[in-house]
């Protein structure tokens, strides 16, 4: 293929803009002098129509991921709680992960009160805020027009719409991740300022490290290589500029994990998800290399080592594009990676200094690592881990498809055109198919707008401008019109437990997995699905709904049936389905590990009773289980053993110690791995306390579930 020299950048990348008349406020209704009038109102509806959507529907998921609803519910109330992420204001044991994703959300709670918007529309302002960076990004380089359908693709990927209105730390790991990658192109972009934007982008590292941990570091590789061949320095001081990034990364990140570390264990809480205690334990095995090697010691597969994804669901190439995965964020995948290829042969022989190429190489190298980590780690993998993949597929659809328009002339450059458009209809149809009892019109729709958009492009260089518009936006709604009902699908239900999925329920793709519902399931329905590769456990309540691709998930059989009862769901109605696992009800999915407990009037009240005179009114074994009741209560509850009820915090011995001090009131009965008979399951210490509990207190079922009054002995 003939080459272009893409070279200079744009007059906007080099930061001088004449101002518009009318002062700031005209500048932000009508963009820059330069732009053409259309422009601002388009990425301003783009922000609106982005938002209109994120918030439609949002209080239908209540309080999402009880978990670290839970510990947002205790960092609005306790500012230690709120430093370390703990799961309640006493200060018991932290989540598994950071805090830096909590705060935000602990904000709004503490300024508005406890609510399921005060909690999730954080996550949709991160969502709207990553689609503004996004476009920006691509904007600069590729025009309005290319950052206009980069930010359309990421705000319609089914897998974004889902957790940008989710309380998992992924939405925030998303936006920083943008953001490091705008700001290591800003900084490409010119040697003067180079450095100053690679500490920028050095502090969205550190951020996003106390985030998700390591997760943040995966496209490192990627921008520091591109940096110290590209940038428009000399090499020296190239690597002194990526040093002076590095030290920004370390010190945006380090501040927090230092302090943790010299904290005396003594007057912090446990830190959740390790087994000694260790915030660099938990960073480097159970969220770091555990991810990879499967040796996550600890979590619900645990320790199993080297699995080869079977608890998770079969590794390799083609995972992105399973039953599982596929209708999450695949949609467009096949045509980044076609539209990659094209935009890096187009831009090949440009200058090293060639921003173009650089925006190609980041976006890219940054999508790849990503998909290459996804495909092949053996441990703990959730379908909508792949929402870090959506910035970087939406960034390369708008960078390409201008960079190939500009192009069509060369039939090379419409062929490459072409053939993204028929992949991705073709993908679309196969996606659509997986579900064919929904929507079964669109499949054909799709294929047959997408074949013949295909074929119209082929003769882009010979049409009229406007004609050649006419097919190129055919051929885009075409590829949008599989993610965007999916979308739509999405945003219409809640969704609650730990883990979700975007999409219609039924079919291959099964809906929300495990403890993630789908909130308009009917009685006794909830999702089942893909746990960890398998059937999922459940309590006592019945047998499992959903099945898996491979394998089974330790300690039992499946998502059960719901047993007649009333209760409220923290933060919402109650759906009709939610199950109430463990013993007597009470507990949520999987007894109590995936899903927040259903609690009803008479339970709160119980609780509630003198509450005032313990530290924690409650303890439940397993982070989900005691989540709910802390929801509904607003009141500290022991998560004993952390997220899965394994972790050795706290010990027999101490429990024993904070019961003779009549720091707890009740002991709740169900939840923990297995969600087994008795006061509950767990495993290790939890079991040891479960059967002390059951030897020593007296029982006394309220709503159906099962407490032990910690205070009165049999």
């Amino acid at each position: 293929m003939t080459t272009t020299t893409y070279d200079t950048p744009p007059p906007a990348a080099h930061g001088a803009h004449a101002a518009p008349p009318g002062g700031r406020l005209a500048r932000v209704r009508r963009g820059r002098a330069e732009d053409a009038p259309w422009v601002r109102p388009a990425f301003l509806a783009l922000l609106a129509v982005t938002t209109a959507l994120y918030v439609w529907n949002l209080s239908a998921s209540g309080y999402a991921n009880s978990f670290y609803s839970a510990a947002v519910q205790a960092g609005s109330e306790s500012w230690k709680a709120f430093f370390f992420g703990s799961l309640d204001s006493a200060n018991a044991i932290t989540v598994d992960k950071p805090p830096a994703a909590l705060w935000p959300m602990a904000l709004s709670v503490r300024v508005f009160g406890l609510g399921s918007w005060q909690i999730l529309l954080p996550e949709v302002l991160m969502g709207v805020a990553t689609v503004g960076v996004l476009y920006a990004a691509v904007r600069r380089r590729f025009g309005a027009g290319a950052g206009l359908i980069a930010g359309t693709v990421l705000a319609l990927t089914p897998v974004a719409a889902l957790m940008f209105r989710f309380n998992n730390p992924d939405a925030l790991l998303a936006l920083l991740m943008t953001v490091a990658v705008y700001c290591v192109l800003r900084a490409l972009e010119d040697a003067k300022n180079g450095a100053k934007w690679l500490v920028w982008a050095g502090v969205a590292f550190g951020v996003a490290f106390l985030a998700k941990t390591l997760q943040a570091f995966l496209i490192l590789p990627p921008l520091a290589l591109v940096y110290a061949v590209c940038a428009p320095a000399g090499f020296g001081r190239r690597i002194g500029q990526l040093g002076l990034g590095g030290l920004a990364m370390i010190v945006s990140a380090g501040w927090w994990v230092a302090l943790v570390e010299l904290w005396p264990t003594s007057s912090r809480p446990y830190i959740g998800g390790s087994q000694n205690n260790s915030f660099l334990e938990l960073t480097f095995g159970y969220n770091g290399l555990g991810r990879i090697n499967g040796n996550e010691t600890g979590s619900v597969g645990g320790g199993g080592g080297g699995r080869g994804g079977g608890g998770w669901g079969e590794t390799g190439i083609g995972r992105m594009f399973n039953d599982a995965v596929g209708g999450q964020i695949s949609w467009l995948l096949p045509a980044a990676l076609i539209l990659l290829v094209a935009g890096l042969v187009v831009t090949w022989r440009a200058p090293r200094t060639d921003t173009a190429r650089s925006a190609f190489l980041v976006w890219g190298g940054s999508l790849l690592i990503t998909l290459a980590v996804f495909s092949f780690m053996a441990g703990i993998f959730h379908e909508y881990y792949t929402v870090a993949l959506a910035p970087y597929v939406a960034a390369l659809v708008g960078m390409s498809a201008s960079v190939l328009w500009e192009e069509r002339g060369r039939f090379l450059a419409s062929a490459a055109l072409a053939v993204a458009v028929a992949a991705t209809a073709v993908w679309a149809y196969v996606l659509l198919g997986r579900t064919p009892d929904w929507l079964p019109w669109l499949r054909w729709t799709v294929l047959v707008a997408g074949s013949a958009a295909a074929v119209g492009l082929l003769l882009a260089g010979r049409l009229d401008r406007r004609i050649g518009l006419g097919i190129a936006g055919l051929g885009l709604a075409a590829g949008l019109a599989g993610p965007f009902a999916y979308t739509l699908e999405t945003l219409s239900t809640g969704h609650q437990g730990s883990i979700v999925t975007a999409g219609p329920s039924g079919g291959a793709m099964g809906g929300r997995p495990g403890g993630g519902m789908r909130m308009s399931d009917g009685p006794g329905q909830g999702q089942g699905g893909r746990g960890p590769g398998g059937q999922m456990p459940g309590g006592p309540g019945g047998q499992g709904q959903g099945q898996a691709p491979t394998g089974r998930m330790p300690g039992g059989q499946g998502q059960g049936q719901a047993p007649d009862g009333q209760g409220q769901v923290p933060g919402g109605t109650p759906p009709q389905g939610m199950e109430r696992g463990g013993v007597g009800g009470g507990g949520g999915g999987m007894g109590g590990l995936l899903n927040g407990a259903t609690v009803g009037s008479e339970a709160r009240a119980a609780l509630l009773d003198g509450a005032d005179g313990y530290t924690w009114v409650a303890a439940a074994i397993g982070a989900q289980n005691a989540a709910g009741y802390q929801l509904a209560t607003e009141k500290p509850v022991m998560a004993i053993g952390g997220f899965n009820g394994s972790d050795p915090s706290p010990t027999l011995a101490q429990f024993k110690q904070y019961v003779a001090q009549g720091r707890i009131h009740y002991f709740i009965g169900g939840g923990g791995i297995g969600g087994g008979g008795g006061a509950g399951g767990g495993t290790g210490g939890s079991s040891e306390i479960s059967a002390w509990v059951t030897a020593t207190f007296e029982q006394v079922t309220v709503d159906g579930t099962t407490l032990y009054d910690l205070t009165r002995e049999k």
